[in-house]
């Protein structure tokens, strides 16, 4: 039986806008509107509404639900085709839920460091926010050596670069983490940490913090310093 757009959109369990919207992406086929009355559409397309909406759930895109339709409609197709781009699919969930937990571990990390009282302009959170820009994936600014002069020159500068490997980095968040971490320390003037390089080059004031300090800062959070690079 033909249905209006308010009962097709009822029995497909979406709004009347969606269906229109899907009718504008060429989603669906807008019925011709008949001379007196309203546009019907039968079941066949409330099957494909409930069909594209439910792609959207499984967190296809318009564009890869298309390419799904389209492998639908095509007699030639065969099921490798929706098996590709559903392998496709669940790397991408993968890589997503590694993300996610990179972040999750990273506001524990946060939390954990947070005192949970103080002055806000305190708050270590907030702190470490702020000192964690973005900064494309793997790369390492350069740090001075040690030993440079300071910036009045009136002698050498008592500061010292170290390179520090780190073990059980999944993403570029926990990189970001650990150098929020690092960063909050005091005597710690500068700090880098590569996920893809896995370690972090630091530049400190030994006479305020060393390199045991530093390394057990990171391995508070976590992650572990197997070895010192020089």
């Amino acid at each position: 039986m033909p249905l209006t757009i308010a009962r097709a959109a009822r029995a497909a369990d979406v709004g009347v806008e969606t269906i229109r919207f899907y009718e504008r992406r060429g989603l669906i086929a807008q019925p011709p509107k008949p001379a007196e009355g309203y546009r019907t559409y039968d079941r066949d397309t409330v099957a494909r509404v409930r069909f594209i909406r439910q792609a959207q759930v499984l967190g296809f895109s318009l564009r890869e639900i298309e390419e799904l339709l389209g492998l639908r409609a095509d007699p030639r197709a065969d099921c490798a085709g929706v098996r590709k781009q559903a392998i496709a699919k669940r790397r991408e969930v993968e890589r997503k839920i590694a993300g996610l937990e990179c972040i999750r571990d990273a506001l524990d990390t946060l939390i954990a460091q947070c005192p949970g009282k103080g002055a806000l302009r305190t708050c270590t959170i907030l702190e470490a926010i702020e000192n964690t820009p973005p900064r494309p994936s793997g790369e390492i600014a350069a740090l001075p050596e040690s030993g440079t002069r300071n910036r009045k020159g009136k002698g050498p500068d008592t500061m010292k670069s170290t390179t520090l490997a780190i073990e059980g980095m999944r993403c570029d968040g926990c990189a970001q983490t650990i150098k929020a971490l690092i960063g909050t320390e005091p005597g710690v003037k500068a700090a880098e940490v590569s996920f893809k390089d896995g370690e972090a080059r630091i530049l400190y004031d030994p006479q305020a913090i060393g390199e045991d300090r530093l390394a057990g800062v990171i391995e508070k959070a976590g992650y572990r310093v197997p070895a010192r690079k020089t």
